[in-house]
């Protein structure tokens, strides 16, 4: 689906992210995690193309991102990012629009605005159809715009890949789940999705794998069960902890100060 071979960015002599190997398969759920300022959101930010700098070479579908073309690119990916403009005087619907922008030039089809109502649904956002974005809670806000992003990549392509900085940001925890429940159904269609989370134990329940990252540098990649352990995040993250097995799905549990 993706891979990137030795890729790092560079912002005022300080190396946010360096030389990382990365590929994800098609039809995976890869988390990507670490402590703040680990780089976590700069290297999504590469990977879905949004920064640049040279040498680096990422490649999308067997193809590097100057090879594509900029109409069909955002057909294939797109990707939410975790801090979107507060201020967009517009209704619900018509922000979700946003996401299918790139199937039209003036007027939305009908196959838009289906795309948008099918979106809008597999969110629970229609009840907001009608309101003003701008009168939402971050909450709200943070499901329109997935709905956007979902919108987006609503096609018949096979393969689609998904970029997420930290989607559950203002949820509670019906929504979290729902919306982590959502991306692995994406992923389970054979599509993928990079996804950045905070909370451990949602990235060792959903995620087939987890790319840990700290100081810009890649950690570990592996399955939840090989990075979760009691020696990696304990020293990562600076903080005592211990690993247990969830009783329920018997995915590796995470209690810290232990």
């Amino acid at each position: 689906m993706i891979e990137a071979f030795n890729i790092s960015f560079k912002a005022k002599e300080r190396y946010l992210i360096n030389n990382i190997d990365f590929s994800c398969n098609n039809g995976e759920f890869i988390a990507v995690l670490g402590p703040n300022g680990a780089g976590k959101s700069t290297f999504l930010s590469l990977l879905a193309n949004e920064i640049h700098q040279n040498g680096n070479k990422i490649s999308l579908k067997s193809c590097e991102y100057p090879q594509w073309c900029t109409k069909t690119l955002p057909q294939h990916k797109a990707k939410f990012s975790q801090q979107f403009n507060v201020d967009i005087p517009l209704p619900v619907d018509e922000v979700v629009m946003m996401g299918r922008y790139p199937y039209f030039d003036h007027t939305p089809s009908e196959a838009d605005k289906k795309a948008v109502e099918e979106s809008m649904n597999c969110i629970d956002v229609c009840s907001l159809q009608d309101r003003e974005y701008n009168h939402l809670s971050g909450g709200e806000k943070q499901r329109v715009h997935l709905a956007r992003v979902l919108a987006q990549l609503n096609n018949s392509i096979e393969n689609k890949l998904l970029f997420l900085d930290e989607p559950l940001n203002n949820l509670d925890v019906l929504h979290q789940h729902k919306i982590l429940n959502l991306i692995k159904e994406f992923t389970q269609q054979g599509n993928s999705a990079i996804v950045v989370l905070h909370d451990l134990n949602l990235a060792g329940q959903f995620a087939d794998r987890i790319l840990l990252l700290n100081k810009g540098e890649k950690v570990i990649y592996d399955t939840p069960t090989t990075v979760l352990t009691q020696e990696i995040i304990s020293d990562v993250y600076n903080f005592p902890c211990i690993v247990a097995q969830n009783p329920v799905n018997n995915t590796p549990i995470i209690l810290f100060g232990a």
